[in-house]
């Protein structure tokens, strides 16, 4: 399984940014997509949550403002990140769990730096 990230950069607070993450070798539209984020020195958190039959789940700190989506045809998942405040800058990782008979298996991306200035 392989998680490709793109759409990080620097952004100043108030402004947007888009992440996507392009999965192969799964069956993506079997797959619950997140996406987590990491900040220097915190541990990692779980940002949005989409499952199979797209209903999603938000970090009390990002709803409002962030949006998760999946487009199974192309097998990729977005965050669409609205009114950026400087405490979102972190590392921002995409993981699919993968449905299997001993319980879901998880993957990982290498993920996308998010920087937002003031």
């Amino acid at each position: 399984v392989q998680l490709v990230e793109s759409g990080g950069g620097v952004v100043q607070a108030g402004g947007s940014l888009r992440l996507s993450c392009a999965s192969s070798g799964t069956i993506f539209s079997r797959n619950t997509m997140s996406w987590y984020r990491q900040a220097p020195g915190k541990q990692r958190e779980l940002v949005a949550e989409i499952q199979t039959g797209g209903s999603t789940n938000y970090a009390d700190s990002v709803k409002g403002r962030f949006t998760i989506s999946r487009d199974d045809v192309k097998e990729t998942l977005y965050l669409q990140m609205d009114s950026l405040k400087v405490e979102d800058t972190a590392v921002y990782f995409c993981v699919a769990d993968e449905p299997a008979r001993g319980g879901p298996l998880t993957f990982w991306g290498q993920g996308t730096q998010v920087t937002v200035s003031s």
